[in-house]
């Protein structure tokens, strides 16, 4: 079951009005001891065995999130598409989830087709709307109904959905001040308009009451003159001056590839995490945006919004069911997300790891994968570790435990995880671990391992009889675990 659909479902299933029946179908699978013709489980037993996993898996996630706050940019083209329920029930489980989010909506497509029933063209020029008064009443029309529309969606709680039980507060208001574009290369753009201040105070205070805060993309001047915004740059102005952890843009494009200038295709895939210079680079080349499915229209705003303080911000799909989830929640995400530096980092373990390497290792250990180790020889051997975080969750890691005597070393708890597996991150821990044996002098390293052989041959390992190990290291082989060794050398 997909990501997102398997946490959906986890919400429908833990409301009040599910749990009778759910608690009547795991009472019926634990007493038959399986699945039962005569006591059917309500859940199907393969979704008990691949949630209750993938759920922990994402737990890291739950909890570094939490009291963070995320600025989302929702496309008027995602609402017209028909993806306001369930973008809004997925904004609703993060939510509950601790995040404080703060929603900014388009109408771009609801505007133009308010003026197409008025007979009135829709012009644009530099990128932007040129909001003459027929266009000021359009937009003013559409942002009144776009609003009532969530609202609305945000206030549903039909039993057995995901929204069953929640209590979302959505709060909006004069939150933004502007400013006139005014006259650009002898266009006049008349009431379009740029964000001049946030109040930031407000939008704090609001979130603090655990409210969401919804903004429309409308700004008013001092002497209360209206002025059409676009979505992008209010969220990009909003999520600066909070200082956002992350801004999110749900769009009509998958992302950016690998190779921009090169049409979509199986080897040129969306590349999922963008350097902020490498994106910098990218905009130099690229012609002015002018359209949003322009390779630059969505990743300029990403740019700006790291070079003032935004930690991560991210271009998404919406059309991929459950695209925040995922981007959020799961390890390679699904968009482009452009960063400031690179989230995986290859570093030596540190005390504050230990825990992180105990729940990285526990389910090698309970299949047999590895030999089982305590917290406390873990914390007594916390330097030779290396491990391989990623945005705060460790996905890797390995042991070096040197015999200098035999002028070798063992390469011990060496772990990917099942989420990261084919990555390349086996073969880093494996360098990393070889540099580290070379800086010691020594000849040779070591593993012992009864499941994963044949990765190691590939390696350049090669199989030595157990009586081959050091002495000290041969008085602690298990002989009944009957533990393969393989050796490989190190070439200066």
């Amino acid at each position: 079951m997909p990501a997102a659909a398997t946490l959906r479902a986890f919400f429908s299933l833990a409301s009040p009005a599910a749990r009778p029946s759910v608690a009547r179908g795991v009472q019926a699978f634990f007493v038959c001891g399986s699945a039962c013709p005569f006591h059917p489980p309500d859940m199907s037993t393969v979704f008990n065995f691949t949630f209750v996993p993938w759920f922990r898996s994402v737990a890291p996630y739950i909890h570094k999130f939490r009291h963070q706050t995320f600025v989302v940019g929702l496309t008027g083209e995602a609402i017209a598409a028909g993806k306001l329920q369930s973008i809004v029930q997925d904004l609703a489980m993060i939510q509950a989830m601790g995040v404080k989010i703060v929603l900014v909506h388009g109408f771009r497509p609801q505007v133009n087709e308010q003026l197409a029933a008025k007979g009135h063209a829709a012009k644009y020029s530099h990128g932007m709307r040129i909001t003459d008064p027929v266009a000021l009443d359009s937009a003013q029309e559409a942002a009144g109904q776009l609003r009532y529309e969530i609202e609305a969606a945000f206030s549903q709680g039909l039993p057995n959905t995901p929204m069953a039980g929640a209590r979302v507060r959505v709060i909006s208001g004069n939150f933004l001040t502007a400013r006139p574009v005014g006259i650009v290369d002898g266009v006049n753009f008349q009431h379009t308009g740029l964000v001049r201040k946030v109040d930031v105070e407000g939008i704090r205070r609001t979130l603090e009451s655990q409210a969401l805060v919804l903004i429309s993309p409308f700004g008013f001047s001092p002497t209360g003159e209206a002025f059409n915004l676009s979505m992008e740059d209010v969220a990009t102005r909003v999520a600066s001056e909070l200082r956002a952890d992350k801004l999110l843009f749900l769009t009509e494009v998958p992302g950016v590839r690998t190779q921009p200038f090169e049409p979509p295709g199986e080897d040129n895939p969306v590349d999922t995490e963008l350097p902020l210079a490498a994106a910098r680079r990218l905009l130099a080349q690229l012609p002015a945006p002018q359209v949003p499915t322009d390779v630059g229209f969505y990743l300029q705003h990403c740019v700006r919004a790291c070079e003032h303080g935004v930690e991560r911000s991210h271009i998404l799909p919406f059309a991929v069911d459950g695209a925040l989830l995922l981007e959020i929640y799961v390890h390679d995400g699904i968009g482009t997300m452009v960063i400031d530096e690179k989230l995986e980092e290859l570093r030596e373990a540190t005390i504050d790891d230990v825990g992180g390497i105990i729940q990285l290792i526990e389910p090698f250990e309970r299949d047999g994968t590895l030999v089982k180790r305590d917290r406390t020889e873990i914390e007594r051997d916390i330097a030779s570790y290396t491990v391989i975080e990623h945005d705060g969750v460790i996905f890797g890691c390995a042991a070096l435990h040197p015999y200098p005597e035999a002028r070798t070393a063992e390469m011990a708890a060496v772990t990917v995880s099942a989420q990261s597996q084919g990555t390349g991150d086996g073969e880093k821990l494996l360098k990393r671990i070889e540099q580290r044996a070379r800086l010691l002098g020594l000849d040779s390293i070591f593993v012992l391992t009864t499941r994963t052989m044949h990765w190691f041959l590939k390696r350049g390992f090669a199989p030595v009889d157990p009586n081959w190990l050091p002495e000290a290291r041969k008085r602690k082989y298990n002989w009944d675990r009957k533990s393969q060794v393989l050796v490989k050398k190190l070439t200066p």
